[in-house]
């Protein structure tokens, strides 16, 4: 049976962002400046209540409209305040976020819908900027500040004309996200110095203002980092996309451990947490899943064999692909940058193309400021372009447009697959995602479907039977394989020459090699059973970044890491039966 081919906007339809309680001029300014004519499923049930003063908790697929959800009531109460707020009344909310990006994203939308109510000022702080130039901003005050933690923790401390008595609101978007960054200790320090902790923990010594406060905490994923942070800092707050049935009957004898420790509550008290193991991960409808069983040294040329299909077939497209490390990026960056290659003509032949025409863009943690925010800016308005990059643009960020997310190197931890594929699919749009698996991963399978996340298979074969091979299609038998097919055997033979003539790419795939099998080894929890070096030849491996050989080097290297690691560990073992640790242990 057919599907019918049509965008499911997630719209409540019969409501209107007035008839939650919002200003006119603002219900104008989401219209005009942000695109949106009716709330989203979120919006219409998180804005009544934040307008209402209650603390809320909300868990919601990413690319729902969260950060409206949040912002449009603040707005609303502080555009009506009589006489105005001006500059010199200080902060009055803020917005903590996990990453450079995502901060610059929110102020964005910030600055939007403050085009009409110019006497709220917006501002951000964020690691990397130049902190004095932050310091005259905050001395100028600020009236809405969105800013990640540890820069935030700095100006609270040293940065003596940082006014914050008339704080109302404190924001927590993407606060899952925000933990697994180790901010952990931030959080609670920033928590105390704001007076913010509801659990009796604020100090004699801490100056709190008497203006009422409301905290709201925003995740896509729930874990016991993300509980206790909602124990210490909301009170009996709403609950918005939590299902009752997923929670504990009674809320008072919630176990949670501590942001900085990896409490082991659930597996002694699963009864008493928030969230279990196996709760199902929140993804858009509309969102299509497939996978594509690759051999791993077919891995490179099956990926820029796909992005070729994609972009090939769609006149107007943005996509954006996720490797492990940096060093991945950058190999794979210059060798879509520099790689030419024409499957039309005979391989003795000059006439070659640049193998994928398209504009092509990375972003990692490694690069300096200014270029990660280029670049951000620089893929949002592009039309048809191409985005490499690792998890920091996994979580948060709304690239507008994007049509397919690739997740090339499967993510470190199960809950980080939900983020990769929330970059598309976003506000009631279809969208595509796209994993690869190894014929030794595909377990990984099960384990998303224990989460409610089920995969279809991606019809690699159809695609590679597409492409013309010097200009006629290959006869295909009936059940070719993959590393078999005549198409990626042509362009694995390419892309090794190409990479055994440059010096520097050479170089740039040897470096990502050895930061691919770190990573690798990196896996967490379960997917650890799943990802394991031992079931991997690491000469395929090498075929995988366009090496002939195993970089003798590193496969030497990495076989003594794994050496003194087991030293280590057994030496450890029996130094576990003294009582007390030697200093150096101890770090």
């Amino acid at each position: 049976m057919s599907k019918k081919k049509e965008t499911v906007k997630e719209i409540f339809a019969s409501c209107s962002f007035s008839s939650l309680g919002l200003h006119s001029t603002l219900c104008d300014q989401l219209r005009e400046r942000l695109g949106f004519e009716a709330p989203t499923k979120v919006q219409a049930q998180a804005i009544p209540v934040i307008l209402s003063g209650r603390h809320v908790l909300v868990n919601a697929a990413t690319g729902t409209g969260k950060t409206v959800a949040y912002l449009a009531p603040i707005i609303n109460h502080l555009q009506s305040y009589s006489p105005r707020i001006d500059r010199s009344s200080g902060t009055f909310a803020l917005v903590l976020v996990p990453t450079r990006e995502l901060c610059l994203q929110v102020y964005e939308i910030l600055h939007k819908l403050l085009h009409r109510f110019h006497w709220i000022v917006p501002g951000y702080v964020m690691g990397g900027e130049n902190r004095s130039k932050e310091k005259a901003r905050l001395r100028k005050g600020i009236s809405i500040l969105v800013a990640t933690p540890g820069r935030l923790l700095d100006h609270l401390k040293h940065t003596s004309s940082f006014l914050h008595t008339n704080l109302c609101w404190i924001i927590f978007d993407e606060a899952d996200r925000i933990l697994e960054l180790g901010f952990g200790k931030e959080i609670e320090e920033i928590l105390d110095i704001l007076g913010s902790r509801n659990i009796g923990s604020i100090g004699e010594g801490n100056e709190v203002s008497n203006v009422k406060r409301q905290n709201l905490l925003l995740s896509a994923t729930l874990n016991e980092k993300v509980n206790h942070l909602a124990k210490i800092s909301l009170e009996t707050p709403v609950l918005i996309g939590l299902d009752e049935k997923k929670l504990p009957e009674d809320k008072s004898h919630v176990r949670f451990g501590s942001l900085e420790s990896d409490v082991k509550e659930e597996v002694e008290h699963p009864s008493t947490t928030m969230r279990s193991t196996t709760e199902d991960f929140k993804l858009p409808a509309q969102l299509v899943q497939r996978y594509v069983k690759v051999p791993c040294g077919s891995r490179l040329a099956v990926l820029l064999s796909i992005l070729k299909h994609l972009f090939d077939t769609e006149v107007s497209q943005k996509l954006v692909v996720f490797f492990s490390t940096c060093d991945a990026v950058d190999f794979h960056y210059s060798l879509l940058s520099e790689f030419q290659w024409s499957p039309h003509s005979q391989p003795d032949m000059e006439l070659k193309q640049l193998f994928l025409r398209c504009k092509t863009f990375r972003l990692h943690g490694n690069m300096k400021q200014e270029d990660r925010i280029t670049t951000f800016g620089a893929f949002k308005i592009e039309k048809k372009a191409l985005l490499l990059s690792t998890d920091v643009a996994a979580r948060g960020l709304d690239f507008p447009k994007v049509k397919c997310i690739i997740q090339y190197d499967s993510a470190g931890e199960a809950t980080e697959y939900v983020h990769r594929v929330g970059r598309t699919a976003r506000l009631g749009e279809r969208g595509d995602s796209l994993l690869f698996l190894q014929p030794v991963e595909m377990d990984y399978l099960q384990d998303l479907e224990k989460h409610g996340v089920s995969l279809t298979e991606y019809p690699l074969l159809k695609v590679l039977d597409s492409f013309p091979l010097y200009g006629q299609k290959p006869r295909v038998k009936k059940f070719l394989t993959t590393e078999s097919h005549p198409w990626i055997l042509s362009l694995q033979n390419a892309l090794e020459s190409f990479i055994i003539h440059e010096s520097k790419m050479k170089k740039l795939a040897k470096d990502a090699f050895c930061s691919w099998v770190r990573a690798y080894t990196a896996h967490r929890g379960e997917l650890k059973r799943i990802f394991t070096l031992k079931k991997l030849h690491l000469g395929h491996v090498a075929k995988s970044f366009a090496l002939k050989e195993q970089p003798s080097l590193v496969g030497k290297s990495f076989q003594k890491q794994s050496k003194k690691r087991k030293r280590d560990q057994r030496q450890k073992g029996q130094s576990g039966k003294r009582k007390f640790p030697s200093k150096t242990n101890a770090k």
